[in-house]
């Protein structure tokens, strides 16, 4: 029996102290964001393309519009923001910073809320990193920024002709199995000096992507980094060097590279309902 008072499972309700420091903390990150010269936009709720955000369809919430076309709540924001600030508003704006606080929503029920910015026409990832890990000082935490490339699983999938779900599913005994020396240093590389040591070590055709991953590590100014290249993320528009906020078994942050219509760009979440829970603790 469902009683009337009762949320869905994976809803959020924020209430009294919690929801105080919920708005406190979008007011500081704003008031960052605007400092730094980015605007702020609030898109829809409805999307006509979140297919080409969710690697798992399955994860949307659907209906239908008025003319039978498909349309779904929002559960990611980054291409939807790009392709209404590049399309949609291009004639009235060149603005090319952005940011947003709002939800999203995937299937059944849940809701997650997030901070995040859209750096358009921008190519330089550890830039974006260096952003995220200021804001990270401002909180006063120091969680763990771990740094990948999707180019590297998909090159080494490619040239050892194996499947490329074996990094999605992050299958590591089964790559350990494959008994590859130059595999098994990839598997071990954790900083920038386990990185540097295995780069002479792999194919040609892979050398040149750790080598582009070595340089954005090289340049992020923050302490807590950990180099991942065999790590895979599940987000179908990042396309290049790419990274993920971590600390407590809690994903705080993503952001990285991706390209829209052709256009590079980077941008970041802050997953805002963990972040309140570090910031708790």
């Amino acid at each position: 029996m469902i009683f009337e008072h009762e949320i869905p499972n994976g809803s959020r309700l924020y209430f009294g102290a919690l929801a105080k420091q919920k708005r406190y903390l979008e007011s500081k990150v704003s008031a960052f964001f605007s400092k730094l010269g980015f605007d702020e936009i609030i898109t829809p709720n409805f999307s006509y393309s979140q297919h080409q955000s969710i690697d798992d369809d399955k994860q949307l919430i659907t209906i239908s519009d008025e003319s039978n076309n498909q349309v779904a709540l929002r559960a990611d924001s980054t291409l939807d923001v790009v392709r209404i600030i590049t399309k949609r508003l291009g004639r009235t704006t060149s603005h090319k910073k952005w940011f947003y606080i709002q939800p999203t929503f995937t299937y059944p029920s849940s809701e997650t809320y997030q901070i995040g910015c859209e750096w358009i026409e921008h190519d330089n990832v550890s830039d974006v990193i260096n952003l995220n890990a200021d804001i990270l000082n401002l909180l006063n935490i120091k969680p763990i920024i771990q740094v990948a490339n999707i180019n590297i699983p998909k090159l080494v999938s490619s040239e050892l002709n194996i499947d490329l779900n074996l990094f999605k599913n992050g299958e590591i005994g089964a790559l350990f199995a494959l008994n590859i020396d130059w595999l098994t240093s990839l598997i071990y590389v954790k900083t920038i000096e386990d990185l540097k040591d295995v780069i002479n070590e792999v194919p040609t055709s892979i050398k040149v992507e750790l080598e582009k991953l070595q340089q954005i590590v090289l340049n992020i100014k923050y302490e807590n980094v950990i180099v991942s290249p065999l790590y895979y993320s599940a987000m179908k528009y990042y396309d290049d060097v790419y990274y993920r906020v971590i600390k407590d078994n809690l994903t705080i942050a993503k952001g990285g590279g991706y390209k829209s219509d052709g256009i590079s760009s980077l941008g970041f979440a802050l997953y805002t309902d963990n972040l309140l829970k570090i910031l708790e603790d």
